[in-house]
């Protein structure tokens, strides 16, 4: 039934090629196994990556905490809108923000424009709340900073009349976006400011 190997050096050819086969095996689960490692650590950056960036779009945003209107006589010609970074959110860069703007009768994206300037049609200006603070970025909980949209310019020179309403959403650099309504009274008295 079973050959009998009587001659030695057969016997030992056949445990080299068994030897032969063992390491192969070993090499190939040994690529193998460089091959997972290696894709694991791959999709574990791209899940942290990715973690940390819907974290800072959940976590950063940008509390708008006033918002008043100067008025022109019949409608809004500058909004001045403050705000403040919310508990939790990293440092906001407001020079890399940007503002979309959309009204029945205007859809505008805004970006930063020099502090020095007016604000434009499609820039926004920044001041500072308190002198000793940035008027371009906010860094602490208590900080408070000023922007002002120019409504006259965005809206084709009329400004946002008396029972208007707008929508202002605030994309900080993180892609983090705060959505802000602002509803002008039907009226405005002699009044220079109105709250929206």
């Amino acid at each position: 039934m079973f050959e009998k190997l009587t001659d030695a050096d057969e016997r030992g050819q056949v445990g080299i090629g068994t030897l032969i086969v063992f390491i192969a095996m070993v090499l190939v689960a040994a690529i193998a196994a460089g091959v997972l490692i290696n894709t694991a650590g791959l999709l574990q950056s791209q899940a942290s990556n990715t973690g940390s960036e819907t974290q800072q779009e959940v976590a950063n945003q940008i509390d708008v905490t006033h918002a008043v209107g100067e008025t022109n006589g019949s409608a809004i010609s500058n909004l001045n809108l403050t705000v403040k970074k919310s508990a939790g959110s990293e440092a906001i860069d407001l020079t890399s923000a940007t503002i979309q703007y959309t009204s029945g009768s205007a859809d505008q994206t805004l970006t930063f424009g020099d502090t020095n300037d007016d604000p434009s049609s499609n820039t926004f200006v920044t001041d500072e709340v308190a002198t000793d603070k940035s008027d371009d970025s906010l860094t602490s909980s208590e900080e408070r900073v000023v922007i002002t949209l120019a409504l006259d310019e965005i809206e084709g020179g009329a400004g946002l009349a008396t029972g208007s309403s707008a929508t202002i959403n605030l994309v900080d650099q993180s892609g983090a976006t705060t959505v802000y309504g602002v509803t002008v009274p039907n009226t405005f008295g002699n009044d220079d400011y109105v709250i929206v």
